[in-house]
């Protein structure tokens, strides 16, 4: 819904107006319809808006509250703001809008510290009160919080380019490299690539004073305990609450709101419970590439039965590969970190489109890590030895010991990536080693792969999505059920079960299929060239990261470095690159 920005000083200068114009102008495509700028001596705020909940000026951001001595900037969603709101009326709170912003700023002034508490949806906001500034994520990490720490000021934003244009230190961060390479782009909270730059966790606020003590606090985990049920009352919970998310997402808006279908089970259900519900003139969207060998680049197969059934407005956009390259800079730019999913680029084209059309989106992320979609989940069931080893042989992107032979000696630090998951997976609240693994790849590996992916690429266009799959209730449920009755039928049981007699048995019943993008996955002709050309660039020699005698090996035989997930160990290497190229280099 938005993109923020701001700063609070420790050392008794006053905040620079031209560097809150700057962190704006990095964080403008997030929010086309209106912008604002607040400053008061060492603390200064800015806020790029995309007008959602109360169209008026009213809701106008940062928002202040001259009353209460508070002002807020925020970007998100939160479901229940209209509940909040009687509620906070009972107590004598007078409003001036019928925002879910101006409800943040009573609750927080009600509840103090716990108003995250009270809040249902995907948030991240900044509070100043005179004396300190409270900063806080929602708790499945839907919506990204950077900052940068020194001793003279804290920054904040909502990309990590906002905060390296002011000076934030953009040397390479070694922790984050070797999770970079190993987890396919996930760098978990607090790390970013670039040392001058992290980010809040999921779930976490911070209490920072004009001293620059800050109080770090974990507001909420996953109860993941089992419950007392049947296999029928788990099946027909996750149908009740499934409706229940989907339901508090549409009504959340004073804006139309369409669903991104691919053709897979999660997007097909959304419409499917939408019509269930009695939704009428439900707009779907879909895009597809040009197919590469056997690889199919599209999904319309599916995506065509699902629009004829409920008889959605629908609008299919058709790429070819041409397209692809031309365009992908754009897209890099546009990621607050390097992401390497092929689907990227793929949501940034969409979202383009479907942006000319409406302003918020369903988006099918965070089924198959709630419900056990992906193949790999059976793969490490069914494997022996430590949890690392079960986990690594089917996820991780390289063994460690290619790493060392991927990065300069520099950067080889340790197993960063054994080292953070050993951790996860020995936290409480977790039984058997999948009930580990689920846990972790919710509410940590997915916060910063594919929830991140999305909302760059859609903010990009100033367009919000919305992931009833991440509701808190429901992935609280999910965690809880056996991992044996999620993994029956091959994954996703629940979802099938929900979707039997709802949906074709055609779509039901396909393969999992993922977004496809095939010319970066089969690199060749002049995607190969274009990778090629970025490795052995001086830009890269220069930055000494990657070894070059093993990058050369890598292209000249880029078939032979696939991962464990079927990605490409070469696009993963350029990227990564490229997005140093474009946005800390340029």
């Amino acid at each position: 819904m938005c993109g923020l920005c701001g700063q609070l000083r420790f050392d008794k200068q006053a905040v620079k107006s031209s560097d809150l114009e700057q962190m704006m102008y990095k964080i403008a495509r997030r929010g086309p319809d209106d912008s604002g700028v607040w400053l008061d001596k060492n603390v200064g705020f800015g806020h790029q808006r995309l007008s959602i909940i109360d169209l008026s000026n009213h809701a106008h951001q940062p928002m202040v509250d001259e009353t209460l001595g508070l002002t807020l900037v925020f970007n998100g969603t939160i479901y229940n703001y209209k509940a909040l709101r009687q509620d906070l009326i009972k107590q004598g709170y007078q409003f001036f809008s019928t925002s879910d912003t101006e409800v943040i700023l009573k609750a927080y002034h009600y509840w103090g510290e716990d108003c995250v508490m009270h809040l249902d949806g995907m948030f991240a906001f900044c509070i100043w009160n005179g004396k300190q500034l409270f900063v806080a994520r929602d708790r499945m990490g839907i919506k990204p919080l950077y900052f940068n720490l020194t001793d003279k000021a804290f920054s904040f934003a909502s990309n990590t380019q906002a905060l390296t244009v002011i000076g934030a230190d953009t040397s390479i961060n070694s922790v984050a490299l070797q999770q970079q390479l190993s987890l396919h782009g996930v760098v978990p909270a607090p790390n970013t690539i670039l040392n001058g730059v992290n980010k809040i966790k999921p779930a976490t606020t911070l209490m920072i004073d004009m001293q620059g003590k800050i109080i770090e606090k974990t507001y909420w985990q996953p109860n993941a305990q089992r419950m007392d049920l049947s296999d029928k009352e788990y099946l027909e919970k996750t149908h009740e609450l499934l409706i229940k998310a989907v339901d508090k997402r549409m009504l959340a808006a004073d804006v139309p709101i369409g669903v991104l279908l691919s053709g897979g089970l999660d997007s097909s259900l959304l419409v499917g419970l939408l019509h269930e519900a009695g939704h009428q003139d439900i707009r779907s969207f879909s895009i597809g590439f040009e197919d590469i060998g056997d690889e199919s680049g599209s999904e319309f197969e599916y995506s065509d039965q699902i629009v004829e059934k409920f008889k959605t407005t629908h609008e299919k956009y058709v790429v070819s590969n041409t397209q692809v390259l031309p365009r992908l800079g754009e897209a890099v730019v546009n990621m607050a970190e390097p992401m390497v999913g092929q689907d990227a680029v793929a949501f940034y084209l969409l979202s383009e489109q479907v942006s000319k059309h409406i302003k918020v989106v369903l988006s099918g992320q965070g089924a198959d890590e709630a419900f056990a979609g992906y193949f790999w989940y059976s793969r490490m069931n069914q494997e022996s030895g430590s949890e690392f080893k079960r986990f690594a042989k089917h996820y991780i992107d390289r063994p460690y010991e290619e790493y060392l032979q991927t990065v300069n000696k520099k950067y080889h630090t340790g197993n960063h990536t054994q080292d953070w998951l050993n951790k996860e997976f020995s936290k409480d609240n977790a039984g058997e080693f999948m009930d580990k693994v689920f846990r972790t790849d919710i509410t940590r590996l997915i916060v910063d792969d594919p929830v991140k992916r999305v909302d760059n690429m859609t903010m990009a266009w100033g367009l919000e999505a919305r992931v009833p799959f991440m509701d808190t209730q429901l992935v609280e449920h999910a965690l809880s059920m056996p991992p044996s009755l999620k993994m029956a039928e091959e994954g996703k049981y629940p979802l099938k079960h929900i979707a039997r007699g709802l949906l074709p048995d055609s779509v039901i019943d396909r393969k999992k299929g993922y977004f496809p993008m095939p010319a970066l996955k089969y690199v060749q002709g002049e995607f190969l060239d274009f990778m090629s050309d970025i490795l052995t660039s001086s830009a890269c020699k220069n930055r000494g990261v990657f070894d070059q005698k093993f990058v050369k090996k890598v292209i000249n035989k880029p078939e032979n470095y696939m991962t464990a997930l079927n990605g490409s160990r070469l696009w993963h290497l350029a990227l990564l690159e490229y997005w140093l190229q474009i946005n800390i280099d340029e």
